[in-house]
């Protein structure tokens, strides 16, 4: 966390704007020892860097807090440290698990592979390539659609309303979500062959504080031309990838004046910020009309500014205009989320004149589906605005404080609501990262919740918001005890379509010492869909 210092003086000069970062990287388990028991300052610094209103300060709210608050950063910190520790493991680990399982799929399973390596007839998997599936793919191999008409029919008739069962445009999301976790080749087959609809492209985008490609998204329509809808897909936490986990559990914010406090992970998935040179969020938080180019190539894309020439005849109001613009800073020089997407975006609905845009995710996809549009409200993007149609998102993880959700209500709840969030049962991800009084991450927007028997029914939060509450712990345990018996069944009861893979039921199994990873199976979530059903009277989930 040597840069955070290094950067300190930087972030004073480039004006007043608040953040926390909390670090597992520097201090070790004695510091954090002395930190939770004694309250050490010395210890705590160690772990929380923050800048507040042009001084420099050191996590005052969490150091002099109470024991409450700061076992919540521990907790968090251990939680991290633990998945660093063992993240190549985890990569090394989901190459072989992901390597076997296209093994056995493209070889007809255990008896086709013998059968296969006796003739010597073995199909080897390829990664990368249009019949490499992801684990997720493996958990529910689902890829229709939900059995109805048309959902563009749904999404023009200008009433999203959830809570009376818009089954086809939620279906198409959830699939759409659970289909970014694919390679680009899988997705295009998909979209084109089975769905029947456009595929337009599929970004790897740069995450400039991990420096890697870790931000995946797709876009598509629903025909090639005169679409009716646009639909953007970011991909979701990744379950071997330690990165993805460590930013689920991160509490690091950044605050935005008049818009609240960000979850500071996300918004460097999006390439809005690197917190080893915190004014870079600032930068590109507050710029607008901001021009990528070199988009369409994959690799990189370059920020710069239109700026008017001597002696040009632009209107005043045009050369005032400009003067607005801010220069952003390339992250690493390569094409990130946000500017890729928006820019697509832009043109699609430039040659598509009736159609509107949907954007969606699962897991951390959800997080990032929904800050999304948070910043294209904050940049001013009133056009793009007016051609949004609505957020779904699944499992999605907090995003920021109440102050950013009342921002966002005011954005898209009127004149009727346009982000929708769906939880399913005791899912361990919406209930991250903790809301307390000290971080006050909340949720916003249509919950809609379902229980592990899939009835639904329209919450401001969902039950035991923290996940850790004692209460629910012994509930917890007896309803993944419950979804496990419930896997061997529910094929028999709905439909050779919800039979559960081996690979699912596992999850199952290693959910009886977890509760809430397996609820975050993309399978519950697309059996709560087609399966929901809607309760008038409130009961609390098995």
């Amino acid at each position: 966390m040597a840069g955070i210092d290094e950067n300190a003086a930087a972030a004073e000069d480039s004006g007043d704007f608040d953040f926390l970062i909390v670090s597992h990287e520097d201090g070790g388990i004695l510091d954090l020892f002395k930190f939770l028991a004694f309250n050490n300052p010395d210890s705590g610094a160690k772990f929380l860097k923050s800048f507040r209103g042009g001084g420099r300060a050191v996590g005052e709210d969490v150091l002099f807090g109470d024991g409450d608050h700061r076992w919540v950063i521990v907790v968090s910190i251990i939680v991290r440290k633990i998945i660093k520790v063992l993240g190549k493991p985890m990569e090394w680990f989901g190459y072989v698990v992901e390597f076997f399982l296209n093994l056995l799929s493209l070889n007809g399973n255990f008896l086709g592979l013998l059968s296969n390596f006796l003739h010597g007839k073995v199909v080897m998997p390829k990664r990368g390539s249009d019949t490499f599936i992801s684990a997720i793919g493996h958990l529910d191999g689902r890829i229709d659609l939900f059995k109805i008409e048309s959902p563009s029919d749904e999404i023009n008739q200008n009433e999203v309303d959830i809570t009376t069962g818009n089954r086809a445009l939620m279906d198409l999301c959830m699939m759409a979500s659970k289909l970014s976790y694919e390679n680009a080749k899988v997705v295009k087959n998909i979209v084109d062959l089975h769905w029947k609809m456009h595929f337009v492209d599929f970004y790897n985008c740069w995450n400039d504080y991990q420096k890697e490609r870790s931000t995946q998204v797709f876009i598509m329509c629903d025909k090639p031309k005169d679409a009716n809808f646009i639909l953007v897909s970011f991909r979701g936490t990744e379950p071997f990838d330690a990165d993805d986990w460590i930013t689920d559990f991160d509490y690091s914010w950044y605050e935005i004046p008049k818009l609240g406090k960000v979850h500071m992970g996300f918004l460097e998935a999006l390439g809005l910020g690197n917190r080893l040179n915190a004014p870079t969020f600032q930068a590109h938080l507050q710029s607008r009309k901001v021009k990528h180019s070199n988009l369409n190539g994959g690799n990189s894309s370059k920020s710069h500014l239109s700026s008017p020439t001597i002696g040009s005849s632009q209107s005043s109001d045009s050369a005032a205009e400009e003067e607005e613009e801010a220069l952003v800073p390339v992250m690493g020089g390569e094409m990130t989320a946000y500017y890729a997407v928006k820019s697509k975006l832009k043109e699609l609905l430039e040659e598509n004149k009736n159609a509107k845009f949907i954007v969606t995710g699962h897991s951390l996809g959800g997080a990032l589906a929904i800050l999304f549009p948070t910043v294209l409200v904050l940049h001013g993007e009133e056009k793009l605005m007016e051609r949004f149609s609505c957020v779904y998102t699944f499992g999605q993880p907090r995003i920021g404080n109440g102050e950013l959700g009342k921002y966002m209500e005011a954005h898209l709840e009127k004149p009727e609501p346009k982000y929708f969030r769906m939880v399913y049962c005791n899912d361990l991800v919406p209930r991250l990262p903790y809301d307390d009084k000290t971080f006050l991450y909340k949720h916003f927007g249509v919950c809609m919740y379902y229980n592990s028997l899939y009835i639904e029914r329209k919450v401001e939060e969902e039950p035991n918001r923290n996940y850790f509450g004692w209460r629910f712990l012994i509930p917890e345990y007896l309803n993944s005890a419950w979804e496990l018996v419930r896997s061997f069944v529910t094929g028999y009861v709905y439909g050779s379509e919800y039979r559960e893979s081996w690979e699912s039921f596992m999850l199952r199994v290693v959910g009886l010492a977890i509760p809430g990873l397996s609820d975050h199976s993309p399978v519950d979530y697309v059996n709560s869909i087609r399966l929901g059903r809607g309760r008038s009277v409130e009961m609390a989930s098995f």
